[in-house]
């Protein structure tokens, strides 16, 4: 009684899968793309052509997918090298401004740094002045009091 699943991949099916993952890998974009993408192909759950492929097929496969990284890293490379003179002057010219942005940054808090540092001086400044006022305070009403005390024993005499 050993007859197949009806759900069996066939070879057919595992070549299809692997076509795509590779596609997808080659392309730069997600083995999980590739999975809902085979399944839709092959009327089977983006989960299952996971399973499939990490359980079997990827194995088979090891030296297309090193080829398929590889292919992606060259495309990309290439695509970066032939970048034109205009593309090339923008990236410059925004890595400039970005430059000119944190100049500017850094010169604003030092800036701000030697605003609070003159406010601290200012404001230690006024506290002295105030101390010596509020001292000068204390004295005159040392001597009020003792004004005070002086008209008061007259009168008691």
């Amino acid at each position: 009684m050993n007859r197949p699943r009806q759900d069996a991949w066939t070879k057919d099916e595992d070549i299809l899968l692997a076509e795509i993952v590779l596609r997808h890998i080659r392309n730069g974009k997600t083995q999980l793309e590739a999975f809902k993408k085979a399944g839709e192909a092959l009327s089977r759950t983006p989960a299952a052509c996971g399973f499939r492929w990490n359980a079997s097929i990827r194995k088979k496969h090891s030296e297309a997918i090193n080829l398929a990284k590889n292919n992606r890293k060259q495309s990309i490379f290439e695509k970066t090298a032939s970048m034109n003179i205009n593309e090339q002057h923008t990236i410059e010219s925004a890595i400039s401004m970005l430059e000119k942005v944190k100049e500017n940054v850094v010169r604003q808090q030092e800036n701000s740094m030697e605003d609070q540092r003159a406010l601290v001086q200012e404001l230690q400044n006024e506290n002295s002045r105030l101390k010596e006022e509020v001292k000068r305070y204390r004295e005159a009403w040392e001597e009020m009091k003792n004004v005070w005390e002086w008209i008061e024993n007259k009168n008691e005499h």
